[in-house]
Order: C-alpha cells, then structure tokens, then sequence
C-alpha cells in the first residue's frame, strides 16, 4: 500500500465505513496477485470494485477530512477554456483533470489531495493559480479517456461531414502524393483519420470484425461484439468509395478491380498491442462491402476454464488431450470458437519436451514455442503437402486447421496410427457426426474407428456482464422449453445483466462455449467398424452419458452464467 493509500483506507476504518479486518483481508489478497503478475494495486480502489464501500462516499470522505469542495460521481463537465489550458501530456502525467477557467483561476479536479506538489507543480508550469477540487479517481481516468485520448467515431464523422466534399475525399482515398501514412497530419487526411478511427473504435469496444456495408441509400457500419452486430454512426454515402478505397490501399489489394472478391491483411500497433487484420472485400450490387476481422498477434492465452467448461467436462477434455496418439475432433459451424478452442489445447500440453506443428489456413494467431505453418496454394503447399513434410519433422503433436477432402484425411489417419497426436476440426452440426463426416470423404470405417479418441462439437454463448448480473425468477415458458420443473428452478441460481457501461448496455459481456463430448469406446468403434449411422451412434452415446450441448447450455444457465434465451438460440433442433 502506498501512504496515501494506507492513510485513506485508515480514514474509513475511523468512520465506520469497513472494518479493520476487511482492510487486512483486502492487503492480502493484493499482496497475493501482485506477487503473481507484478502488478502493484491500491486496497481502496479494490474496496470499491468488491461493493464495500462506493467511490462516492470516498471521495466526500476525502473532501470532508481536507475541506475541499466534492464533484460528484460522474458530473466531471468541462468548460473548453479549462480543457484548452492543460495539455495532454500534463493530465496524463499528474493524472488531474481541467474543469473550469476564470481569468487566471483554473479549477482541477484531483484524486489525492494528499499530493501537493502536484498543485504546487501546476501552478508553477501553467502560471496560473489552481483551485483543487475532490473526485473519484475512476471518473477522472474516463474524463481523461473521453476529453484527450479518444475521439469516438461518430464525434469524426460529424467533423467530416463540415470537412470534406465528395471531390476531396476522393483526392485523399490512398494518402497524399509522396506523404507516408505517419506523417500525414490530421488536418491533411481527414479520410485516414476517419478509417484509423473505425478501426480503433472497434478495438476499444472488443468487436471481434468491422463490416462496411453499401446500401442503396446508405454507408452502413456495423461491429460484431460477442457475436451479435452492432450499427454504429454511418459515414455519409459519399465518402463510400475514398473509405473503401484507402482500405483496399492498406491492405495491399488493388484498388482498380471492383469485378472480383479479393482478400489482403492490415497491420496496426496500438501502444504495447500488435494487431492483424483480415480484410475481405466482395463485389455488391452498389459497391465492395469491405469485412475486416481482428486477430490479436500477441496470440491466444486462453485456459481452459476461460473456454467455458465445467469441472467434470474439463477434467474429461484434459484427459483426452493429454493422450500419446489418436485423433481429437472438434465440430461445429464457421464462427463457433473451434480454433479458440485448438490453441487453448496447444497451449496446455505445449512443453519443452514435445515438439508440436501446426498447418492452418490463415495463421491467424501466434503460438510462443510452436512451429505454425501457412498453407499457400499457389505454391502447391496444401494441406496435404504440408502434412506430408511435417511428419518427416518428427513432431510429437499436429494441429490441422481443418480435414476438408479425402487427401488431408487420410494423412491425418496414419498419423495418428503411427504415434502422433492429431488435432483438427470438421464442420458438422454435433459429435457423432464427425465420425460419418470422415467416412462420407472417403475414409474407411475400420481406420475411422481404430485412430478417433474423441470428437467435439460446440457452439458459443454470451456471458452475463459480472458488473450489472441480478438474480431473477425465470419464466414458466423458459422452464417448459427445457423441460424443467419448479423444483429444479429452485436449486439453480438464475442470473441476467441489466446494462452498464462495462457492457454497453447489453447484460452480457464476453463468450463462453457449450460443449457436446462424443468419448469413443470399444462398443462405439465396433458400430464405427460396421458403419452404423449418425442416430445409432449418438443414440448409444448418449446411453453411455453424453451430455447433448442444450443440456451443458442449461446446466451453465442455472449457474448464473448465461441465459436461456442464448442457449435456445444456438441449440435448435438439439434433441435430449
């Protein structure tokens, strides 16, 4: 705890605002993560993220105690004579913000009133006498955030719309003539600043694609945010083809051919954060809808309690992957977390001792310790090819991206039926699918049933926001549709979000999957053998204890994790 830490945390103990015990609970608790990840943290910011005390009642605390005037949570307005006083560089390092100017009068807000040579500082840099007043450190770090850092999208294209002209923006689309991208000036390229903020907007608010939409009448842009579209403020229809433009420019696609679907990357570097992203654009009835997904190039450090599972699912996942040979199958439909669900594998069993390949198609994330291989076409470096020279590499473990024709299969197979461990996904609707998926491109049932220690299907939820989750009772209906009695509701803890900052305002924040285990065994390989269908095989699976992915849905809904209403939308059709 630092002094002024300590000192505030002693004056709530003083006002009966928490206990002596709570503050040393808190302290160790503190002490223990920071000797985990190194990352000092403050007793009273922890009291106030935990509901023990409001920041509010701190800060009036802390405006009592030293006879300086209080801005209530959230009310942090201010005038732009203050704003145009201290600059940026100034409320970063003293961590203050500028509230309002009269003459030669400034008044800031602080956090600390502790630190007085901040003050002292101020008033000697800005020659100006400053007027302290207390706030809640939070909302000066949003004020901060909003008034210095980021411009939202909509405040650009508000500028824009007075800025441009449908000829100038055309003049701008690929940059000025003989400037660099870095040293175009905000006054000079209005175009990139707008394109720089769509796509830092959509970062800052975790999208996961950006898609640029032509309308007939309209520019539409829309983010994808835990799986669901978001439209955001549209640009006007004008600017369509210089912001389609500039972006094909960045991701070194031509600019000159409209005819054709074409595919590039953009690299950014936000502060510490490398990111790619995979540009997509496709031919439309009024222009190029333009779909950018964003891949982290930092790579995927996901457990795998973050995927979703439960204890006893996960203990059966971990033994699965730990496995010296086979295959491991995970299924589901183009967007359902199968990859996610790959690297998270990889990087559980990824040791010093095991020497682990991967062949994908995009590499989309980078994996520390592994050996990721890019599939190119155009040089002949098919799966097939790659898999092939992979396995003269002696790997301990194989990833494929995905077995999509008889060639990359049966490759897979022998791999397995030589001592490897082989990871890789197929796109079917459930578990025993899988088994019949690989049959039906051509490999034989005897080799199917000999080699696959486990297939996997899933489908992603969306997570109660943890900042505004309430219990509530649910419906009758939403109980009938799971087949659940009164009893069985009683037991469960039933949780929604009701909206907040932290979310958006939508109740949930961040995914999670739901899980359908299809464990292979000598009964289930000799039905394989003799090639019975889908049904008979999910049949006795789930004779033997499968748990269908509705029915892991449900078990995570009486958990307080996500609703019915997700997991209903994502498990139509699933039968118990």
């Amino acid at each position: 705890m630092t002094s002024a830490d300590e000192f505030i945390a002693q004056l709530l103990i003083e006002k009966d605002m928490v206990s002596s015990e709570m503050v040393e609970s808190t302290r160790r608790k503190l002490q223990e993560e920071t000797e985990i990840d190194m990352i000092p943290r403050h007793v009273v910011d922890r009291l106030i993220e935990d509901g023990i005390v409001e920041a509010g009642q701190v800060t009036q605390v802390l405006a009592d105690e030293f006879g300086m005037p209080m801005v209530e949570p959230g009310k942090l307005k201010p005038d732009k004579n203050a704003l145009g006083a201290v600059s940026k560089e100034l409320v970063l390092r003293y961590k203050i913000f500028p509230l309002h100017r009269k003459g030669n009068t400034l008044q800031v807000a602080i956090s600390d009133p502790l630190d007085v040579d901040t003050i002292d500082n101020l008033s000697h840099v800005l020659q100006l006498a400053v007027e302290p007043v207390v706030a809640a450190r939070k909302d000066i770090d949003e004020a901060i955030q909003k008034h210095y850092i980021e411009e939202t999208v909509e405040s650009q294209l508000s500028e824009l719309g007075e800025e441009l002209t449908g000829d100038s923006a055309m003049n701008l689309a690929g940059g000025l003539p003989g400037v660099d991208d870095e040293t175009v000036s905000d006054d000079d390229a209005p175009i990139i600043r707008l394109v720089y903020m769509v796509i830092t907007e959509a970062i800052k608010r975790r999208a996961s694609d950006i898609h640029l939409e032509p309308l007939e009448k309209r520019f539409r842009v829309r983010y994808r945010i835990d799986g669901v579209l978001h439209e955001v403020e549209n640009p006007p229809k004008r600017l369509q083809l210089a912001i389609i433009s500039r972006l094909k420019i960045m991701a070194q696609i031509s600019i000159a051919e409209k005819r054709i679907p074409q595919d590039g990357r953009i690299q950014v570097k936000l502060t510490d954060r490398e990111l790619d992203l995979r540009v997509s654009s496709l031919p439309t009835e009024h222009g190029e809808s333009i779909v950018m997904r964003i891949l982290d190039k930092e790579g995927l450090k996901l457990g795998l309690p973050e995927l979703g599972f439960l204890s006893d699912d996960q203990t059966t996942f971990e033994r699965i992957i730990s496995l010296p040979d086979g295959i491991f199958l995970v299924t589901g439909p183009t967007g359902s977390g199968k990859t996610t669900t790959l690297y998270a594998c990889l990087n559980y069993i990824n040791r010093p001792d095991r020497k682990i390949i991967t062949v994908e198609d995009p590499v989309e994330y980078q994996l520390s310790g592994i050996n990721q291989v890019q599939v190119r076409t155009e040089v002949k470096m098919t799966f097939a090819a790659a898999l092939r020279a992979m396995l003269r590499q002696a790997p301990n473990i194989i990833m494929i991206g995905e077995i999509r024709d008889p060639e990359t299969g049966h490759i897979a197979i022998n791999a397995s039926l030589t001592g490897h461990m082989v990871f890789s996904t197929l796109h079917t609707n459930d578990a025993p699918s899988a088994v019949t998926r690989l049959i039906d491109i051509g490999v034989k049932p005897f080799l199917v049933s000999a080699s696959i220690r486990a297939t996997m299907a899933q489908r992603l939820v969306r997570r109660i926001c943890p900042k505004c989750k309430v219990r509530y009772e649910p419906r009758e209906s939403e109980l009938r549709a799971f087949n659940m009695s009164s009893d069985d509701a009683k037991a469960g803890t039933f949780m929604r979000g009701k909206g907040c900052d932290s979310c958006n305002g939508t109740g949930f924040r961040g995914r999670m999957g739901i899980f359908e285990i299809f464990v292979l065994n000598d009964e289930i390989e000799s039905m394989i053998y003799d090639n019975v269908s889908t049904q008979k095989l999910r049949a006795k699976a789930r004779e033997i204890g499968m748990r269908s992915m509705r029915e892991d849905g449900v078990r995570k809904v009486t958990a307080g994790m996500t609703t019915f209403e997700e997991v209903i939308n994502v498990t139509v059709g699933d039968s118990y």
